[in-house]
């Protein structure tokens, strides 16, 4: 009879690599602000000591305490944080683990493994795996006086247990391609991507403490473009305007509810947050040339965005 142990099987050590991986470089974040001490948890993102968290989990404050797996402590600093895309970015006064790899979640599919991990509470190593359960998911930025939309947003079915916010979603070669903001009911988890777009903004919160982003006065939504206009363009779909702000760039360049945008300075739109990806800090008073079917025609206007202000 062999009493040899089974080895663990594919799924089990996919799940056990990337947690070895990361549990060291998923630190417990305590923050003291005005509404009492709030919790989280954050991946380091550079040698210099730099991690990336939640907007939500740090809020207002400034400062607050780091905790790693090994039981080591910081304290650290708030660098920068952008509600928009629900990421903030500190800085521990102490040397940290090693940052870990960072992917691509514009390679992930539906049905792809992922494995969260966090440091929820101080209790080192929460780890939880699952599948994409759906992308392109879109949520309300927290804590803002106007409506905005967070795009992009990953759902997966791994569980995230209270204090994860903050953590990494990791595929399944153990490269963080999210971070976790939300529980959105059971067996129901958010993760902001990572990406071309959040690294853009990572970037700017880490070396300027803030993003800048451009301002056209629309709200659209995703809609199918009619079959003569998807053969000519090669298009699926297009971004339905809903509403157009008064005396907003998109009003002065006469756009008008009802006008489905196709592309902007040649690039085609199609989904949710295809236009807020072009909305950045290099489209501020640019001239940029939007596409529009309009009456059964292809109309080309200009707009020059402004900067955003909350």
């Amino acid at each position: 009879m062999n009493d040899a142990p089974e080895p663990l099987d594919a799924y089990s050590r996919i799940v056990v690599g990337v947690a070895d991986t990361l549990t060291p470089r998923v630190a417990a974040l305590r923050i003291r602000g005005r509404r009492g001490e709030s919790a989280g948890s954050a991946v380091v993102l550079s040698s210099e000591g730099h991690l990336v968290t939640n907007a939500h989990v740090v809020g207002s404050a400034t400062a607050g305490s780091a905790e790693f797996a090994d039981g080591t402590e910081a304290r650290f600093e708030v660098v920068g944080a952008d509600p928009l895309s629900d990421l903030a970015v500190v800085r521990a006064d102490r040397e940290v683990p090693s940052p870990p790899e960072y992917g691509d979640a514009d390679t992930l599919r539906v049905g792809s493994l992922v494995v969260a991990v966090g440091n929820p509470l101080g209790l080192a190593g929460s780890v939880t795996a699952g599948v994409v359960s759906a992308l392109g998911r879109s949520m309300p930025a927290r804590g803002r006086t106007t409506a905005r939309m967070i795009e992009d947003v990953i759902q997966t079915d791994a569980a995230l247990n209270p204090g994860n916010s903050g953590g990494a979603l990791a595929d399944s070669s153990g490269r963080v391609v999210g971070i976790n903001t939300a529980v959105a009911g059971v067996g129901l988890g958010l993760a902001v991507p990572v990406n071309a777009t959040t690294n853009r903004i990572i970037y700017q919160l880490m070396h300027d403490g803030r993003v800048r982003r451009a301002y056209l006065g629309l709200v659209s939504s995703p809609a199918p473009l009619p079959p003569p206009f998807a053969v000519r363009t090669g298009q699926k779909t297009a971004l339905r305007v809903v509403e157009v702000m008064e005396s907003s760039p998109a009003a002065v360049a006469d756009l008008h509810r009802g006008d489905m945008v196709l592309a902007v300075n040649g690039t085609p739109l199609g989904d949710a947050g295809s236009l807020q990806r072009i909305m950045l800090d290099d489209a501020i008073g640019a001239r940029i040339e939007i596409t529009v079917l309009r009456n059964g025609a292809l109309v080309d206007v200009v707009a020059e965005p402004t900067e955003l202000v909350d």
